[in-house]
């Protein structure tokens, strides 16, 4: 029976990882489908080299930063318990390689390719895993601190504050570091549309998004004996409302639209264990609005050229669904309970404040030693001269 059990826990966080693996194609085709067709090749190339990077740093460093936890030990003890701290590993990394997959799409077509591995690696080994001990690990006594004087731990069941909100607050600093891309803004203050180049790449890595962040909300139980059909029911009501939410304030834009269910999925995370289905759905419409509002918000008032809009997203809708875990988490609510407000906001603001720090400080520093910004030629061109360049003509075409 223990066998059978063990087995099946290893295979239930197995599949999770793998959910989530596919997830990151969602991630390259959201962002192939939005920037220009000059960049589309470096697009796909960026995603997948930041994996490789990131499950390095993260095996090597990250994972044991966070979990104390380490791999150099003989094969036999990596296997035992069917060896379900490495599918564990698997699982979580795939959560900590969201976080430069989610910058990407921040920073696209102007960031250097190398400085931008670099980064992966420092924010993967080194700052993620910083926050993620602190609050899935308890690390320096800070969830012990919350719930002696707040009653409650800090909540985050699959990491709307942990993985999303990190990943949109690091990009922030970077974002505005890099500065807009050429020609987006004009000196008379206008905007120059640069529209999404491929509607249904968009549509299809929101889709793989989509029916990945299954993966992402239910295996986070990371046991098969803990598995919620609430999870699961939780995030599709939160898809439902950022969807809706997305459709009607966005005012049919099928980037808003397709962009609609992943900021509802983003919100739902945290407190996806917790809530009715209603609060779910609220959750969700609340997150598709924020993000439409302050999307237009960001690119067109304050000049941030943030290309697939992942601070709104992520930052913006990671950290709403912190403090929403918290509101329709409690009982008055039809909640589960178990949950402080009080928590949820000190415990959003710890990770907004150590995303910031840590993506000012890593990008900062890449940009006084190597440069984070392609030079004129290269931006003009869409090619970024460290990888191979296919595609040879100035507009784009291939």
């Amino acid at each position: 029976m223990d066998n059978l059990k063990v087995g099946s826990d290893v295979l239930f966080i197995l599949l999770g990882a793998i959910m989530v693996l596919a997830m990151h194609a969602g991630f390259a085709f959201l962002e192939l489908g939005t920037v220009r067709r000059k960049n589309q090749v470096n697009a796909l190339v960026k995603i997948l080299s930041d994996f490789a990077v990131s499950t390095i740093a993260y095996f090597f460093i990250g994972y044991s930063v966070a979990y104390g936890v380490d791999f150099f030990v003989g094969a036999e003890t990596l296997a035992e318990k069917g060896g379900y701290e490495l599918v564990k590993f698997f699982f979580l990394l795939t959560f900590a390689a969201a976080i430069p997959a989610i910058i990407s799409g921040g920073i696209a077509e102007r960031a250097r390719f190398n400085p931008q591995l670099a980064a992966t690696f420092v924010l993967v080994g080194l700052v993620y895993p910083f926050f993620e001990g602190i609050a899935w690990n308890h690390h320096l006594g800070f969830q012990d601190w919350l719930k002696a004087a707040f009653g409650e731990e800090f909540h985050d069941f699959a990491g709307s504050v942990v993985v999303h909100a990190m990943g949109g607050w690091i990009a922030l600093p970077a974002v505005l570091l890099l500065g807009a891309r050429r020609g987006r803004y004009t000196k008379d203050g206008m905007v120059a549309a640069h529209p999404p180049s491929n509607i249904p790449f968009l549509a299809l890595g929101a889709w793989i998004l989509t029916v990945g962040w299954f993966g992402f909300n239910v295996m986070s139980a990371q046991e098969i004996g803990k598995i919620s059909g609430l999870v699961a029911v939780n995030s599709l009501m939160a898809m439902v409302g950022g969807t809706l939410a997305a459709l009607l304030i966005g005012k049919n834009d099928p980037g808003f639209v397709h962009n609609g269910p992943l900021a509802g999925l983003v919100a739902v995370c945290a407190g996806s264990d917790l809530m009715h289905p209603l609060g779910a759905l609220v959750t969700g419409v609340v997150a598709g609005a924020l993000f439409v509002w302050m999307f237009t918000q960001t690119q067109n008032k304050w000049k941030i050229d943030d290309v697939l809009g992942v601070w709104p997203l992520h930052g913006l809708c990671g950290a709403w669904g912190g403090i929403a875990a918290g509101i329709f988490g409690a009982k008055a609510l039809g909640g589960l309970g178990g949950v402080s407000l009080t928590s949820q906001f000190i415990g959003t603001g710890l990770g907004i404040v150590i995303a910031l720090a840590g993506g000012a400080a890593v990008y900062g520093t890449i940009k006084k030693i190597t440069g984070i910004r392609l030079d004129p030629e290269e931006e003009f061109n869409g090619a970024d001269l460290s990888i191979h360049k296919i595609s040879a003509t100035p507009d784009g075409e291939m």
